[in-house]
Order: C-alpha cells, then sequence, then structure tokens
C-alpha cells in the first residue's frame, strides 16, 4: 500500500520491506528540502518500526537521482538537513540494511546518495559519476572520501578528477554495485531485500554496524569491542530460534529480541 510521505518522496511496505521513491520525474529526481525530509522521515520510520527489516531507495520515471536540484539552490534551499546531510542521509544512514535500486542516472549527489546505501542493485543501462570537477566545483556530499573506501583508490580518483560517467558493467567490475538487472532494478533489489529481510533481524542490523564502525576501530580492540556488540546477539530469543528452527527443519519465526 502507497503511502505519501511528502509531495516528493512516496513510501510503501512491501512484506517488512520499505520502498521509498523520489518522486520528482519531471527533474530527474534532482534532490530538493522537500525530498531530502521525505527521505529522513522514512529512514526514521525503518529504524523505529521493529516490522520493517530491510529498506530500499529508488527514484521514479526511470532515473535515480541526478544530484541536487538547482532550482531549489537558486531559491536559498539547501537539499541537506542538519546532522544528516544530502538527501537527509548521507551523515546519518539508517542501522537497519538500505538497498539503492538504480535506473538511468546516479550522478553527483545521487551517486552519493547511491553510495551511502549499503547495497546497490541497479540495470544495466544506469549510469554513474560524481562530475563536479566539469563544474569547478567538489563532490562534497562524501563522494570524495566516502568512494575510496568503496573502490580502488585509483579508480575512485579518476571518477572525482575527471568527472566522466561510467556504465552499469565496469560499475560492477569495480565493486561499486552488487547486482546489475535486464529487468526492473527495483524488482531486483526486492529479490535481494527479501534474502535479507528471512534472516535474524538483530544479526543483521549487529553484522552491518561491525562492518561499518570497526574499520575505525584499533586493531588491538577490535575483538573486544566487537565481543561488546555480538554479547547481545547471541543470548538471544532469536540465537535460540535459529538453532531451534534448524534442528526442526522448519523456517524460522523471529522476534527481533
Amino acid at each position: 500500500m502507497s503511502e505519501q510521505a511528502t509531495d516528493d518522496v512516496l513510501t510503501e511496505v512491501d512484506d517488512g520491506v520499505l520502498i521509498v521513491t523520489i518522486n520528482r520525474p519531471e527533474a530527474k529526481n534532482a534532490m530538493n528540502k522537500a525530498a531530502a525530509e521525505g527521505i529522513a522521515a522514512a529512514m526514521d520510520r525503518l529504524d523505529a518500526d521493529d516490522d520493517l527489516r530491510v529498506g530500499i531507495l529508488t527514484g521514479a520515471g526511470g532515473t535515480f537521482c541526478s544530484g541536487m536540484d538547482l532550482k531549489g539552490f537558486l531559491r536559498g534551499e539547501s537539499p541537506s538537513i542538519e546532522g544528516r546531510g544530502f538527501g537527509g542521509v548521507v551523515q546519518a544512514p539508517p542501522k537497519k540494511p538500505l538497498i539503492a535500486a538504480v535506473e538511468g542516472y546516479a550522478l553527483a549527489g545521487g551517486l552519493e546518495l547511491m553510495i551511502a546505501c549499503d547495497l546497490v542493485v541497479a540495470h544495466k543501462d544506469a549510469k554513474f559519476g560524481i562530475p563536479e570537477a566539469k563544474r569547478g566545483l567538489v563532490a562534497a556530499a562524501g563522494g570524495v572520501m566516502m568512494l575510496p573506501d568503496q573502490i580502488p583508490e585509483r579508480v575512485a580518483m579518476e571518477l572525482a578528477l575527471t568527472g566522466d560517467f561510467i556504465g552499469a558493467d565496469r560499475a560492477y567490475e569495480i565493486g561499486l554495485i552488487n547486482r546489475v538487472t535486464d529487468g526492473s532494478a527495483l524488482d531486483g533489489a526486492k529479490a535481494l531485500a527479501a534474502s535479507i529481510a528471512a534472516n535474524g533481524p538483530l544479526a543483521v542490523r549487529v553484522s552491518k554496524q561491525i562492518m561499518k564502525e570497526s574499520r575505525g576501530w584499533a586493531m588491538e580492540d577490535r575483538y573486544s569491542k566487537q565481543a561488546q556488540l555480538i554479547g547481545p546477539v547471541f543470548v538471544s530469543e532469536d540465537a535460540r530460534e535459529g538453532a531451534a528452527a534448524f534442528a526442526e527443519k522448519r523456517a524460522p519465526n523471529w522476534k527481533g529480541k
């Protein structure tokens, strides 16, 4: 069932998955203040609702996001939210997994929005890039900082300094995206989301947390810090349920606690 978060963002729940759609197709889903606020509200809902396991972020009308809305910028609007960054999510991603479903273009802020997600499913004709340098600007919404964490530094450097676009095949080759689809990227993202949503929600959330945070941990502290986070998971009701379901050859009934 579709629900309207703002005029510029639509949300829909599908079997434990929150689908968040940037709904500005006439502007190629360029990010404005209202859309950023809508995405931020959706991310809050994703984390707060125990019935939601995974989020999908996508764009209407065959484009993911073409970057900042320049008309809004000229009106004095910012497509960023204090403490959350561009699109209401770049600096404060949700605790639960978030998948980008990319059709068309993910450019400039659109690419930065995409790489703030945990996983990416893209149509084979999708294009990716941070062309800010072509306009005398810098990809300041995380692009020049986050890309070297996700792809080889020399490749990230080329994307940042040339501003050139790459296609889905190249993006997959360098590990920027997870899956390439012939059909709907959203359908592909839903399939990926379903395989995540079938797993223990506590285990999924803490696995994401450790993967994100451990890069900043000192080597000698890694296992002790991990132990603090995984301790509650291993004594949870879900851990016992997972073992029981395996022994009884049935699907687990997760409670998220």
